[in-house]
């Protein structure tokens, strides 16, 4: 009586691309946290559910009827090298399809070791799960295209890392879970006529109003470069770091997905990087519209037999689509910079002025989401005490005046960009120590501060102070 609906397409593909599987019964398991509001969008029902029940179901010791569990096989460049790869703690169970006729993937994240696991054992620990509980359901209500969870549970066992850690399993909701990496998968098997159906699939499940089109590859490459270029600058506005921009972590839905080493930038700095294997910076803050670009151009290279028969056109074909990446992005850019500082139409000097605020928060150390704030708000005596930020505001000050817009509007629009809150590294890191020792109430009321992060409000003081570790670090495990 829960209210699901399995419609298994992903499971009627190429077998190649998949194999069956089901999650490795646990021990003694036990619910830790469950999205209840999720749950009902999903039109789902676990109100009549016994906690021990909630538990098997959430680990995998049961699963519900209609599910077809799978591991899915893909490849991916992690930084910069190609590597075959595949679901190796990870199981979708299937596709529920809710009351509103929308389709998402149910995955369990830590279920035990599969096909693809390359000797790992297949296992998540509670912190990494929890952490991704909270940063998806965090970017979810910034209003950022995202992976979300449903539930996190305890496996009752232990997991060994660096240390031993209790053993946990998310439960994810997506779109779907196709990869640019699974695009590369195929290619890499020189199976062209799945190749055919995957990319008709996406189209049927992510990009339906592109059947028509002459040119479905190039419809298509088209549309997931549109929606990436929309999710790199949304991250950009926030200042989120995924970390590990591998094109295993890029969706072809366009959500933001793998929440392994990603965090917040506290401090503005183009060059920010937190994820501790990411030695050379490839996945700094400046550099992710870049990578972006560069995975798009795998997607293009795995598309070609089907961009064009003449290999040489259909080269040329896809060159053109990732050229036109940069002008689409600074475009989508600039809007999302004007559009946090209270800017309607553009004037040449924008570029200037946009520029100029941040390399004197570069210089001066002033917070990315901090600064913003102070600037809605016109409270923040550190920053506006400072010369260099006097000197700027006079020349923004000017800027909005000759706007075409009243100034109530310009702080309406600055207030819809700009969050007063997001889950600042050091209280998620507080919140998952809480919760290690079995206290969740810090993680409750992170979750709930956070699910209106662009309202200005006494009782998130607490959540906007800046750690004071520079020398933070997450890992893919974090």
């Amino acid at each position: 009586m829960i209210g699901w609906k399995f419609d298994n397409s992903y499971a009627r593909l190429n077998e190649l691309m998949m194999t069956k599987t089901y999650p490795v019964s646990v021990k003694n398991p036990k619910l830790v946290v469950l999205n209840y509001g999720l749950a009902k969008e999903l039109g789902l029902d676990f109100s009549n559910l016994t906690e021990k029940e909630l538990a098997d179901f959430f680990t995998g010791n049961q699963l519900p009827e209609g599910s077809e569990p799978l591991a899915q096989a893909y490849a991916g460049h992690q930084f910069g090298h190609l590597s075959i790869l595949g679901d190796g703690r990870a199981i979708v169970l299937g596709e529920h399809i809710t009351p509103t006729d929308e389709r998402f993937d149910i995955q369990f994240k830590g279920s035990g070791r599969t096909a693809y696991s390359r000797g790992g054992d297949g296992r998540a620990a509670l912190g990494p799960m929890l952490r991704e509980y909270i940063i998806s359901e965090a970017m979810y209500y910034l209003n950022i295209k995202t992976t979300r969870s449903l539930a996190v549970a305890t496996t009752g066992e232990i997991v060994i890392r660096e240390k031993p850690l209790k053993g946990a399993v998310l439960t994810r909701v997506a779109r779907s879970h196709i990869r640019v990496g699974t695009f590369e998968y195929i290619a890499i098997k020189k199976d062209l006529e799945s190749l055919k159906n995957l990319l008709n699939y996406c189209i049927n499940r992510h990009y339906p109003e592109l059947k028509i089109a002459e040119n479905k590859a190039s419809a298509f490459l088209t549309a997931v470069l549109d929606r990436q270029i929309q999710l790199i600058t949304d991250w950009m506005r926030v200042g989120f770091i995924h970390g590990v921009m591998n094109t295993d972590n890029m969706a072809i839905s366009g959500e933001t997905i793998d929440y392994g080493p990603c965090a917040f930038m506290d401090t503005y700095n183009p060059e920010t990087v937190f994820s501790s294997i990411d030695e050379h910076g490839r996945y700094a803050f400046q550099n992710q519209p870049g990578i972006a670009q560069w995975n798009l151009a795998r997607l293009a290279e795995a598309l070609v037999p089907l961009l064009d028969k003449d290999q040489n056109k259909a080269v040329d074909i896809g060159e053109e689509i990732i050229g036109s990446f940069n002008d689409k992005y600074k475009k989508s850019y600039m809007q999302m910079m004007k559009n946090k500082l209270g800017i309607f139409e553009s004037r040449k000097e924008d570029e200037q002025l946009i520029q100029d605020l941040l390399n004197l928060m570069f210089e001066n150390k002033f917070d990315y989401t901090n600064t913003f704030i102070s600037l809605m708000h016109e409270n923040n005596p550190e920053i506006f005490n400072n010369e260099q930020f006097k000197e700027w505001h006079k020349r923004w000050s000017a800027r909005l005046i000759t706007t075409n817009k009243p100034l109530n509007s310009s702080r309406e629009i600055m207030k819809q960009n700009n969050p007063v809150i997001i889950p600042r590294n050091h209280k998620v890191e507080e919140a998952l120590r809480a919760a290690n020792v079995g206290d969740l109430t810090v993680i409750e009321k992170l979750l709930s501060a956070l699910e209106q992060p662009y309202l200005q409000r006494e009782d998130i003081k607490m959540y906007q102070t800046i750690s004071t570790d520079m020398q933070y670090k997450t890992f893919c495990g974090t």
